[in-house]
């Protein structure tokens, strides 16, 4: 917005950092909660170790995305009206990636698990590679593209101070 202060821009930009979160957040609540419970399913105990493993990384990186996704809540009730949003700001945009890069990895580990147990590991190793690379091109690879893409018509500078700003 053109006419806000920093004060609004940093409350506005954290506002959309949580609303962001609170979309991811659901869903790794419902995976983390879900891969709580599989050890005590029946068919746990058929795994080998190599699974056992993708389930301690699918169940691990679960748990790190949903402290990154809740961190920024959770500084914003410490942090209260000490004036330092701004730096809330940007440790939440850090905290988002990398619980976007943790919840990545959940969902690919948690499924190559399953589709290992069931199929094999050939077919659970593509399927993963291919969820993975998915995430990371949909989730950054497209952002990072357009970043570079605008900073290239900018004569090869980068944003402006004033046009990250407004963002």
């Amino acid at each position: 917005m053109k006419n806000e202060s920093d004060q609004e821009r940093a409350d506005r930009n954290f506002v959309e950092l949580l609303q962001g979160a609170r979309v991811a957040v659901t869903g790794v609540q419902v995976l983390f909660a879900f891969l709580l419970t599989v050890p005590f399913s029946p068919g746990f105990s058929k795994l080998d170790l190599a699974d056992r493993w993708l389930f301690y990384a699918a169940l691990v990186s679960a748990a790190v995305a949903s402290i990154c996704y809740i961190a920024p809540t959770a500084q914003h009730r410490v942090l209260f009206r000490q004036g330092r949003k701004e730096t809330l700001v940007r440790r939440s945009n850090n905290y988002g990636i990398v619980g976007a890069l943790a919840l990545a990895i959940s969902m690919a580990t948690a499924t190559m698990l399953v589709i290992d147990y069931l199929f094999g590991p050939a077919l659970a190793w593509t399927t993963a590679g291919i969820l993975a690379a998915l995430a990371l091109w949909t989730w950054f690879g497209q952002a990072a593209l357009n970043r570079s893409e605008k900073d290239q018509s900018s004569g090869g500078s980068s944003v402006s101070s004033s046009a990250r700003s407004r963002e």
